[in-house]
């Protein structure tokens, strides 16, 4: 037989059995991402902004009718950032490419000054998790709509959206105002419902939580990822705000489905050294990648298949 042949027939052997080895939901099983740009999760509102716009990510030529659905929330300490932060856009991107649909959300921001005051940054933490509330029950209205599994609804995202996602997923309006310390004329204006927002799992890059207590409430499966160098959110206990070390430890406890991965000598964001103002490097998008290639691998074995022993 022709060499020439046989070299061909070998690639293309090996290209097959490349593709048949792929897994839609933990491998990018899709080449492209379809990208719809700022839809509004609050469109009976009578005020609607830009705080309640999203951005759909959806694997190109996909024809399945129930994909499960992550919802990105962005880091920026409550009084910065949008859906268009560069980790939104790329773990929107690449979990949209592994089959499911994402949905990089805005959410409302305290004021610049929030993030240097623990009552204001719980406040505005508190009108965040409302919002993430309100686009999971978005999208569970209109799961048809956007071929969506109401029943697969995760919750996702880095510092101030991993911190939105584990206290949407783990305590209700009331438990949260209370640890808030409201006042009596905010309670006015606030709901204080007993209910928690059912969703399907969580994943916390560097983000954490208010009070351990919560994570009786619920058997949500959390996924984290953190740099063990992190002073900006640390890992452990923080004077009673507690990271994604302490969230996994309880979690462990409490028989709760989790999983942790952890970045030796790195700090907040996966960075050597956090700061806010650089660009952010290559070597730190790799290490986000692999955060998002960790959290597939999670969610493909809890969420998806359900096996979460």
């Amino acid at each position: 037989m022709n060499k020439k042949l046989l070299l061909l027939i070998s690639v293309l052997s090996v290209s097959l059995f490349s593709q048949a080895q792929s897994v839609r939901y933990k491998d990018l099983v899709f080449t492209d991402a379809r990208i719809t740009t700022d839809l509004n999760y609050t469109p009976d509102l009578q005020e609607n902004t830009k705080s309640h716009l999203f951005d759909l990510y959806e694997p190109d030529g996909d024809t399945n009718k129930k994909r499960p659905l992550i919802i990105w929330m962005h880091g920026g300490g409550f009084s910065f950032g949008s859906k268009d932060a560069k980790g939104i856009k790329l773990w929107s991107e690449t979990f949209a490419k592994r089959g499911y649909v994402c949905a990089g959300i805005n959410y409302r921001l305290g004021n610049k000054f929030s993030m240097f005051s623990s009552g204001a940054l719980k406040k505005s933490t508190y009108y965040a998790v409302q919002d993430a509330r309100m686009a999971v029950a978005y999208f569970k209205k209109n799961a048809i709509k956007y071929n969506i599994d109401p029943d697969k609804i995760i919750l996702a995202g880095n510092s101030a959206g991993g911190i939105i996602a584990l206290i949407t997923a783990y305590t209700n309006n009331a438990e949260l105002a209370k640890n808030v310390d409201f006042k009596s004329e905010d309670k006015a204006v606030i709901s204080l419902s007993e209910k928690r927002t059912h969703i399907a799992g969580v994943v916390n890059f560097w983000g954490g939580i208010f009070d351990l207590e919560w994570l009786k409430n619920a058997r949500v499966p959390i996924v984290s990822v953190y740099g063990d160098k992190d002073k900006l959110v640390h890992p452990g206990d923080n004077n009673g705000f507690y990271g994604s070390l302490s969230v996994h430890n309880e979690a462990d406890k409490l028989h709760i489905p989790n999983d942790v991965k952890v970045f030796e000598g790195y700090a907040h964001e996966l960075q050597k050294s956090f700061n806010p103002l650089f660009a952010v490097n290559d070597e730190t998008k790799d290490r986000w990648l692999q955060a998002g290639q960790f959290s597939a691998d999670f969610l493909y074995k809890t969420v998806i298949t359900n096996n979460k022993e």
